[in-house]
């Protein structure tokens, strides 16, 4: 995951040919349905998306999606993910997975709406992520680059950079890089991020509910690693799925509104919107 090459342009979209994420498909018609607006909504899922939205077994997940679309005039999606936004626009595509109204991107680096066509960042809310940024992509490179355990991620991001790790990998050998004004983030047993210093999946999340005058106590989180624990730090009502991280478990331990689900992925969030209460006609709970 890397994401330091570019600077967000404002007023940019992520559509259907832009030319680093390259050719999309329309799939506008996807979510022509009315949606409600978040601020009216009696429940937003921010969720994120590998082992945690797309996890469980297709007839779990279609219960979860079917109900998302079922209630779309009473609950919004989001998705707060690792994915960048190409990746967001094809997991959308075939029309299974609904479409997130916006999207906390790029573990927290990307902060926009999606219209089921374009993924299209929210400047005023990235200023801080880009100047936070600014130009620390070929130092980071330099300083990694002798780290023979890292394979730096061929997608472009803006604002991060991102590594694959093998069995040779040790933390220790990313710790300089604190002193380069970035946070480093571990994650699923194989990733390494290197982040805005501040920047990451639940501070930018909290950005936009204020943006967007969502009240915090109709928001649930989900996730299952150890680059979701941002999220659940933030006190709101926390689905930590079955089959998550242990680093991801110990973690969370301490945090209240972290419910740790025995289900795993779509059906955990399906066993956290009952333990919270979120709403009056949750979906019904798999057997």
């Amino acid at each position: 995951m890397l994401q330091a090459q570019r600077k967000a342009t404002p007023g940019l979209t992520i559509a259907l040919c832009h030319p680093i994420l390259g050719a999309m498909q329309d799939i506008s018609h996807l979510t022509a349905r009315s949606r409600v607006a978040p601020s009216r909504a009696r429940m937003i899922l921010a969720t994120d998306l590998d082992g945690t939205f797309l996890g469980g077994t297709h007839s779990q997940r279609a219960q979860l999606y079917d109900w998302l679309r079922a209630h779309a005039d009473a609950v919004a999606l989001f998705f707060v993910t690792g994915r960048d936004p190409a990746a967001i626009v094809d997991i959308c595509a075939d029309g299974f997975v609904p479409a997130p109204c916006h999207v906390v991107g790029d573990v927290g680096t990307t902060i926009a709406t999606f219209d089921g066509r374009a993924v299209t960042p929210i400047p005023e809310l990235e200023a801080e992520i880009a100047e936070t940024w600014g130009d620390r992509a070929a130092a980071l490179r330099a300083a990694i680059a002798p780290i023979q355990s890292l394979r730096e991620q061929d997608t472009p991001f803006r604002y991060r950079l991102s590594y694959h790790y093998d069995a040779s990998f040790h933390p220790d050998q990313v710790a300089h890089l604190s002193e380069l004004g970035v946070d480093v983030l571990i994650s699923h047993g194989r990733f390494v991020d290197i982040l805005p210093r501040g920047i990451s999946k639940g501070p930018s999340l909290l950005r936009l509910l204020d943006h967007l005058g969502v009240a915090p106590e109709r928001v649930l989180v989900a996730g299952d690693t150890l680059n979701d624990l941002s999220m659940f730090q933030t006190g709101l009502h926390g689905a930590v799925v079955g089959g998550a991280e242990a680093e991801l478990l110990d973690a969370v331990a301490p945090l209240p509104r972290a419910h740790v689900c025995k289900a795993i992925g779509a059906a955990g969030i399906i066993e956290a919107i009952h333990a919270h209460g979120l709403h009056p006609e949750p979906p019904e709970v798999p057997s």
